[in-house]
C-alpha cells in the first residue's frame, strides 16, 4: 500500500515538533536535531520536517511505496508519459537508505517516489534535481535540491 509523503522545511525543529505532535496526537517516529518524521496510519502519511534549507514551506511531496516493484511501476508510468525522471539507487537521505525516482510536475512541484530499505546514521547528501524547461520549482534559489 502506498503512503503520501510531505516534506516541509521549518525554521525551528523544536517548535514544529511540538505543533505536529499535538496535531497528530503522536510523537515523531524519527527525531534528530535537524529532522523529524511521523509515519502515520490515520491519515496514512509520511510527514517529514527539516531545518536544512533556507526557504520554509513545502519542500517536496511524494509517494512512499512498500517494495521495489511498486517504485519501478510508478517510475515507468512517468517515463511513459514523457517525463524526465532522476532515478537514484541505494541513496542515503533523511537518515534512511532508499531507491528513488524524482520528477517535477507541470506546476514546478518536486515529486519523489521512493522505497526505503534501511536506516542511516547520517542525514545524507542532497542531490541536485534538474527542473523541466519553464519550471517554477524552487523559484528564487540558485539550484533546487532534493531532500527527503
Amino acid at each position: 500500500m502506498k503512503r503520501l509523503h510531505l516534506h516541509i522545511s521549518v525554521p525551528s525543529i523544536e517548535q514544529a515538533v511540538a505543533f505536529y505532535t499535538v496535531l497528530f496526537n503522536a510523537p515523531p517516529s524519527v527525531l534528530k536535531t535537524d529532522y523529524a518524521k511521523w509515519m502515520l496510519e490515520d491519515p496514512r502519511v509520511n510527514l517529514a520536517i527539516s531545518s536544512r534549507t533556507h526557504a520554509t514551506g513545502i519542500d517536496h511531496v511524494g509517494v512512499q511505496v512498500d517494495n521495489p516493484d511498486e517504485l519501478a511501476e510508478l517510475a515507468s508510468r512517468l517515463k511513459a508519459a514523457g517525463e524526465t525522471t532522476l532515478d537514484q539507487e541505494a541513496t542515503t537521505c533523511c537518515y534512511a537508505k532508499s531507491d528513488k525516482s524524482w520528477v517535477t510536475d507541470t506546476a514546478g512541484i518536486r515529486w519523489e517516489t521512493f522505497y526505503t530499505h534501511g536506516e542511516a546514521t547520517e542525514y545524507g547528501e542532497d542531490e541536485v534535481l534538474p527542473t523541466s524547461a519553464g519550471s517554477a520549482c524552487c523559484a528564487g534559489s540558485a539550484a533546487p535540491k532534493a531532500a527527503c
